[in-house]
């Protein structure tokens, strides 16, 4: 039994979804008959009946914790040609914050809540408890893994499990359309009267220039990029009434300096603030 396979059946018993990855750390391709996800391209296809594909096929969506289908002949060649052992977060009730660098896992530190951790190649993964819609680079060096997706398998890693925060949910809310705003708008006010987070004045100082360091260091979707980023600030320091006119500006500047208008800004920083209730 190749020891990927063996790695695979003792995570499925857990109640964990898991599929074989090749080389690349990528899924095995669609079948001709499933090309294109034509089959549906859903969880649990199998036993639907959507499909009748013998071999693991269809990426995430092929994951499950079966020991019949994961030792059956198709899926054992698989996993003697597999590299490692990927599994479905979504599909366990999980939501894998990947974060690849020591920048990310920084920011993690400071604003993510403690939970399961387990190191990868350059950086961390953040397991918690829960599911949401998966989105890459919500943030520098930062992705979301859960539902229609899948994450590589690297242990049990430490600590334990917590519940999935609204910080990270918030990163991944698209941006709701919203009705024009006049051109010349003005920087809206400050947000929040609530308890003050902040352990010291160098914390908010951090978060506003890693924020304008997100919006600066954006190569494409410079709108979503300043949406997000505006929603992420909000989230954290937006409460408690600390963000001053100048915090605002220097985000809108950043904004700015990428191409987007004063208008623009305006609106994604009232989109964001609705969102979160503010």
């Amino acid at each position: 039994m190749p020891e990927t396979l063996r790695a695979a059946l003792a995570l499925a018993a857990t109640g964990v979804p898991v599929l074989p990855l090749r080389w690349g750390k990528v899924p095995f391709g669609n079948c001709p008959a499933c090309q294109g996800s034509r089959c549906g391209n859903r969880p649990n296809m199998k036993a639907a009946g959507l499909c009748r594909c013998p071999a693991p096929c269809h990426g995430w969506a092929a994951a499950t914790t079966d020991p019949a289908v994961l030792s059956s002949p198709a899926w054992t060649a698989a996993w003697h040609r597999a590299v490692c052992v990927a599994y479905h977060p979504g599909g366990a009730g999980l939501t894998v914050v990947d974060l690849d660098d020591a920048a990310a896992v920084a920011w993690a530190r400071e604003n993510l809540p403690a939970t399961q951790t387990v190191p990868t190649t350059r950086g961390e993964h953040w397991i918690y408890r829960g599911t949401m819609r998966s989105s890459n680079a919500v943030r520098p060096g930062v992705d979301i893994k859960s539902a229609m997706s899948y994450a590589r398998y690297l242990g049990p890693g430490t600590g334990h499990l917590v519940a999935l925060p609204d910080t990270i949910r918030a990163l991944a809310v698209k941006e709701p359309s919203a009705a024009r705003s006049a051109p010349h708008a003005t920087v809206p006010a400050p947000s929040g009267s609530g308890p003050c987070p902040h352990r010291t004045p160098a914390y908010l100082e951090r978060g506003i220039a890693m924020a304008e360091q997100r919006i600066t260091e954006a190569q494409s979707a410079v709108h979503t990029t300043a949406y997000r980023t505006f929603l992420a600030v909000l989230s954290r320091h937006g409460r408690c009434g600390c963000l001053t006119d100048a915090h605002i500006a220097r985000l809108f500047a950043a904004a700015q300096a990428k191409g987007e208008t004063l208008r623009h800004c305006t609106e994604a920083w009232t989109n964001a603030r609705t969102t979160l209730g503010l």
